[in-house]
């Protein structure tokens, strides 16, 4: 027989959407930006989505006269997403609450460092689903840039960009939105000869405005620039080993992309994240949905509570012809 739970959800510390998407920001992460994330009420289901045939077809809309208007015939593929549980628990000792409840929210701490760690998997998760060159391979679907952004004499970013557009236009029929990459190579793209000579004349100098500044050169609504704020690394030793950093979306690449900007799930674009919102949601008094839960449960052999973050997701990559992969960006 299976008992019930006995933790306790803390709503006070759980993460809606809005802060989810907020938490993720001031660390640097983009994953929710890129793939969309949206409340779902199954853990598992089949949802429709149209073929590329159809959003490219063209459709005669003359209507003779006495007869009927022409209608829609368009035919639905599935494409299916399960969830599955991502979490990370933080130990909170009785005496150790206590001794530092003076100096600092100890409770705060530990629910920030388990939505953290949390955060930072779904963050590396949307970079391999993205960054996928057994899914992003041919030259209809990816690219090797011949000049690395590094290079910023002889790097022809707008060049790339432009011919990365067509690859998507042509596949999908869809103009992409946003190119994301990484604060390193932002830093670099906007000191190539090339985006030089086209913003030289702005009359600030600031991370924002060269965003908005490269985005127009582009010709695209965003640059989605990870870790720009500080963040956006992890460590890939093992302890106690020696610390092993590095960027969590690789240097390499870069990915032009259409990416969602609604919730409509038939909304074509390169993908997005559904998560779960059957346990413990809306919150408390509120109707917002929870991205993140916060639970507490007792631990009475070691005389502490722990505390619990976790979430049910599934990152889908919806349409590969939604994007482009830009290899050989630079490599370190």
């Amino acid at each position: 027989m299976v008992m019930p739970s006995t933790a306790i959800t803390r709503y006070e510390l759980s993460l809606p959407f809005t802060e989810f998407d907020l938490l993720a920001n001031q660390k640097g992460y983009v994953g929710p930006t890129v793939l969309r994330r949206r409340a779902v009420a199954l853990q598992s289901a089949d949802v429709g989505k149209l073929k590329i045939e159809d959003l490219l077809q063209l459709k005669n809309t003359k209507r003779a006269a006495s007869a009927g208007y022409k209608r829609g015939d368009f035919e639905f593929t599935k494409f299916s997403y399960s969830t599955e549980e991502f979490g990370w628990e933080e130990a909170m000792d009785d005496r150790t609450l206590a001794m530092f409840a003076d100096m600092i929210d100890a409770e705060m701490v530990h629910a920030q460092r388990a939505a953290d760690f949390v955060l930072q998997q779904f963050e590396r998760d949307v970079v391999t689903a993205l960054y996928d060159t057994a899914v992003w391979t041919g030259a209809a679907l990816t690219t090797s840039i011949t000049n690395e952004w590094d290079d910023h004499t002889l790097a022809v970013p707008i060049t790339d960009i432009i011919a990365a557009r067509e690859k998507i236009v042509a596949g999908c029929g869809m103009e992409p939105n946003a190119l994301i990459m990484n604060a390193y190579q932002f830093r670099h793209a906007c000191n190539c000869d090339q985006i030089v000579e086209r913003v030289k004349y702005t009359q600030r100098g600031d991370q924002e405005t060269m965003q908005n500044a490269l985005a127009d050169v582009l010709g695209l609504d965003r640059i989605i620039v990870a870790g720009l704020k500080g963040g956006g690394i992890k460590n890939t030793a093992v302890n106690p080993t020696a610390a092993s950093t590095s960027r969590i979306w690789d240097s390499e690449y870069m990915m032009l992309a259409k990416i969602a900007e609604t919730d409509d799930p038939q909304e074509p674009c390169v993908g997005r994240t559904f998560m779960w919102n059957g346990d413990g949601n809306p919150t408390g008094g509120g109707d917002e949905t929870l991205a993140l839960i916060l639970e507490e449960y007792r631990e009475e052999g070691v005389r502490g509570s722990v505390l619990r973050a976790r979430n049910d997701r599934a990152i889908v990559i919806m349409y590969p012809e939604a994007a482009h992969l830009l290899s050989n960006a630079i490599t370190i």
